[in-house]
């Protein structure tokens, strides 16, 4: 069975690599996978929608959201008695 994949060479920075590969294995993908759905998010409009519904949620909901935040983290904010300091 042949692949219909091409092979290809990019060269990039050392860093940039770096960087690259640790957001690969976080989603749990290979680096190429990654990079591959990386171009069609870029080429296909996913990822320009995905952007949008999410500036969207955050305009419509920043507020509750910001507000939830500050209450979730209250607790952990002020020194509780008896810690240390």
């Amino acid at each position: 069975m042949t692949s219909t994949k091409k092979q290809t060479q990019v060269r990039l920075e050392e860093d940039v690599l770096a960087a690259g590969k640790a957001a690969a294995a976080a989603r749990r993908l290979d680096f190429n996978k990654y990079v591959e759905r990386l171009i069609i998010e870029d080429t296909t409009g996913a990822r320009a929608a995905g952007m949008t519904a999410a500036q969207r949620l955050i305009d419509e909901h920043g507020t509750f959201l910001e507000d939830l935040e500050r209450q979730l983290d209250a607790p952990y904010a002020e020194p509780q008695p008896g810690a240390a300091a």
